[in-house]
């Protein structure tokens, strides 16, 4: 099943969190971070929202940093995925 978002949202999935800290302690999963970076499945075509028109500047495989409780999780076809607008999305990775 495919996943194709609407007006200015964009699906992700989230990348790995780090497991080792730069000393290299070896972290639990209870003492990981939520991941921030991203990489973007499927963009929505743009459009018009909320009276304004929205030009979408992120494309399939950027990588990018979100806000920390942005979106909404979905799971498909037992993958886990985050549906949210681009305006949660604070930059793109380079």
């Amino acid at each position: 099943m495919n996943i194709k978002p609407l007006a200015d949202r964009v699906v992700i999935k989230m990348l790995e969190a780090e497991e080792t800290t730069k000393g290299g302690i070896i972290l639990t999963s209870a003492a990981q971070e939520k991941p921030q970076v991203a990489e973007i499945v499927a963009v929505g075509p743009g459009g018009v929202v909320d009276g304004e028109k929205v030009e979408m500047e992120v494309k399939v495989g950027d990588k990018v940093l979100i806000s920390k409780y942005a979106g909404t999780e979905v799971k498909v076809d037992g993958v886990e995925y985050t549906i949210l607008r681009q305006s949660d999305i604070l930059a793109i990775v380079e």
